[in-house]
């Protein structure tokens, strides 16, 4: 399980359980409308060492998760687990893996108090590769309009996300670090609990599902 506060969400006003087994089940009843499911891309380089650090620093009392890139934003599914994992098994498999460049830190003020970091090189991939898998079970009709970055954090006010803002960007001028990111392997998600996400399956670029 992974507590996660994912950009541009709101919170569910009912939560599904785990399986009476305690593991995630592919076909996962239909009967729970409010569970909502995300593709995301974990950064386990450096660079996203300096997020998740960056978070801490700008709001200790949020659960820790992983810094990531989200491919697909929290949505219900129209269809089983399994109708969605076969569509994301065949676009990715037929997607090859690509880097992308992070550029300047911003916020999506005022739309959600949230700060993060562009992805500029290669930005029309991810989009792309997002467009390609809002489909079928997949397929949602996004609040807002898709936006390739790199969450920070999500402040619990405007006032507090322009604050962090100003301390991120002076944080992101001084890290030296490389700033590019492979986009190789995807981990399909499903909110358990209010901020809380449990990993359904790693989905590899260029292949098919893959081991944990």
């Amino acid at each position: 399980m992974r507590c996660s506060n994912f950009a541009n969400s709101k919170r569910p006003e009912n939560q599904g359980t785990e399986s009476k087994d305690g593991e995630a089940g592919y076909n996962f009843s239909l009967d729970m409308p409010s569970l909502r499911y995300a593709l995301v891309a974990y950064v386990k380089s450096p660079v996203g060492e300096f997020v998740e650090n960056l978070r801490r620093e700008l709001h200790p009392a949020l659960p820790q998760f992983s810094a990531h890139v989200t491919l697909l934003p929290p949505r219900p599914l129209g269809g089983t687990e399994t109708a969605a994992l076969q569509v994301l098994s065949k676009i990715c498999g037929q997607t090859e893996p690509f880097e992308v460049t992070l550029g300047e830190m911003e916020s999506f003020v005022p739309t959600t108090p949230t700060v993060y970091i562009r992805v500029t090189h290669a930005a029309a991939r991810v989009r792309e590769l997002h467009d390609k898998l809002n489909t079928e079970a997949l397929a949602h009709a996004e609040e807002w309009p898709y936006t390739p970055h790199l969450t920070v954090v999500k402040m619990p006010t405007e006032q507090a996300a322009q604050q962090a803002l100003q301390m991120a960007r002076e944080r992101w001028r001084q890290y030296s670090g490389n700033r590019t990111i492979l986009i190789e392997r995807l981990t399909f998600v499903r909110e358990d609990a209010p901020n809380c996400w449990m990993d359904l399956a790693p989905v590899a670029l260029g292949g098919t599902l893959v081991s944990s």
